[in-house]
């Protein structure tokens, strides 16, 4: 018989869960309430990378007397651009729903809820549908964190979902939350042509990130004519008419004619029954799993944000593999656990910013020897050819091994460059395994051999 495997939630982690088992001769029923591809996958990630796709056009159209040309000056068409978005997120939509169908997988459009173990009831419009499962895969997401003070009313106080695009373009945006998110918002505005104003509650934006590369794009927002608060903690939201002012707890504020809160996530693990089925959420909301993603029930597996590890897209869709390999028993084959610390992360500014495994800073910390190299975008000469010079690439070393331990991008290409480190970190290649390839000239990567040296 086969294996009766349920999921709630299709974000990244349970379109891929549900696709790989079913390959691999599961039974699938998977029950999304609201899109498959994932909300926070599709009503952020993929709306907020296509405005910067946008703004990043916008923007090199303004360096155009760099590359020899006369200016140019495009202006923004925002009903296009919200065509645009909506267009690639009913593709995207589609594609996953086809690929679903054509694995097998029974897709339930409603409300999933445990009632039990191995009883889950799915609501589709109004009708109870009862699934017995003996593994189920909480993957539901997370939603934007809104905190007490804040009234969010979707016309001038905004969240990051209502911001893709806003109902309109902001004279002046005041950005709450200098982390990932708020970096991007900040970069894409700013390239849209409107005035920003960043709170920065640390004495650097991007407070989890190498100082060096913070720098970097500091300098670029300051550039742009971006206002940094720094070490000021938003405390309150007031309407002033048609401006919107934000109070600080230092006694400073923002006034602007928009303000955006981007200051994380909540998981969405409420009203799911998963006290019912005995399964443990800690305070914050997120569901603990071990290496295998599962939760203190064995069966009962939690991937993509409410597991509570790296809240990236790229993360959950490796999980839901790893979750459908242990439902169908891969797991005691050869088997590689998922490595968090050597994730690769990307941050759509710009220039780009994109790292891998182990930070300078964190290796100091910790009081372990590395060896850092560092090669600035100056000297590569398809930078140059391409107008664009800014920017560094830093690897991290064992000097003992020449292992590459981790690394840090900052530039054009940065999000792609990233991948090439990332393979190194995942593969325990040295050093001398980068510099030593023939790589493609003149070509940015070559800049990664450069700093290998």
């Amino acid at each position: 018989m086969a294996v009766r495997f349920t999921i709630i939630g299709g974000g990244p982690a349970g379109v891929q869960a549900a696709t790989h088992a079913a390959r691999l001769g599961a039974e699938v029923t998977m029950i999304e309430r609201d899109i498959v591809g994932g909300a926070a996958q599709l009503l952020d990630c993929i709306p907020s990378k296509a405005m910067i796709a946008t703004g990043g056009l916008m923007s090199a159209s303004r360096r155009a007397a760099v590359m020899g040309l006369h200016p140019i000056e495009a202006t923004l068409d925002f009903d296009a651009v919200r065509t645009r978005i909506h267009d690639i997120e009913a593709g995207l939509t589609i594609s996953a729903t086809e690929l679903l169908a054509s694995q097998g997988v029974r897709l339930l459009n409603g409300t999933g809820t445990m009632k039990g173990p191995h009883e889950v009831v799915a609501e589709v419009e109004g009708e109870m549908i009862e699934v017995e499962a003996d593994a189920v895969l909480v993957s539901t997401g997370s939603r934007p964190r809104v905190p007490d003070w804040a009234e969010v009313d979707g016309e001038r106080v905004l969240t990051t979902r209502q911001a893709y695009p806003p109902p309109e373009l902001p004279s002046h945006l005041v950005v709450i939350g200098s982390g990932v998110t708020g970096v991007e918002f900040v970069h894409m505005f700013t390239s849209f042509g409107s005035q920003v104003t960043l709170v920065v509650s640390r004495q650097q934006v991007l407070p989890q990130k190498d100082p060096e590369v913070a720098a970097v794009l500091e300098d670029n927002f300051l550039q742009r004519g971006v206002k940094l608060l720094k070490g000021a903690r938003a405390q309150g939201i007031t309407r002033d008419g048609d401006e919107v002012v934000v109070a600080c707890d230092d006694g400073r504020s923002a006034r602007g004619s928009h303000v955006l809160l981007a200051i994380g996530s909540i998981p969405n693990t409420e009203a799911l029954g998963l006290d019912a089925a005995g399964v443990t959420v800690d305070q914050g909301g997120y569901v603990p799993i071990n290496q295998h993603c599962q939760s203190n029930v064995p069966h009962i597996y939690a991937a993509g944000d409410v597991s509570g590890r790296l809240p990236l897209a790229s993360v959950a869709f490796m999980q839901g593999r790893k979750v459908a390999e242990h439902v169908m028993g891969l797991h005691t084959r050869q088997h590689r656990h998922l490595d968090y610390d050597k994730a690769a992360s990307a941050i759509f500014t710009e220039p780009e910013i994109a790292d891998v495994g182990l930070a300078e800073a964190d290796a100091f910390a910790i009081g372990r020897k590395i060896r850092v190299t560092k090669v600035p975008f100056a000297v590569n000469a398809r930078a140059l050819i391409d107008g664009d010079p800014r920017g560094f690439v830093k690897i991290v070393s064992d000097p003992a091994t020449g292992v590459v331990l981790g690394g840090s991008i900052v530039g054009q290409g940065a999000s792609e460059l990233i991948s090439v480190l990332a393979l190194a970190v995942t593969a325990n290649l040295k050093v001398t395994d980068i510099v030593e390839s023939l790589l493609v000239h003149p070509a940015l990567a070559e800049a990664l051999a450069d700093a290998a040296e």
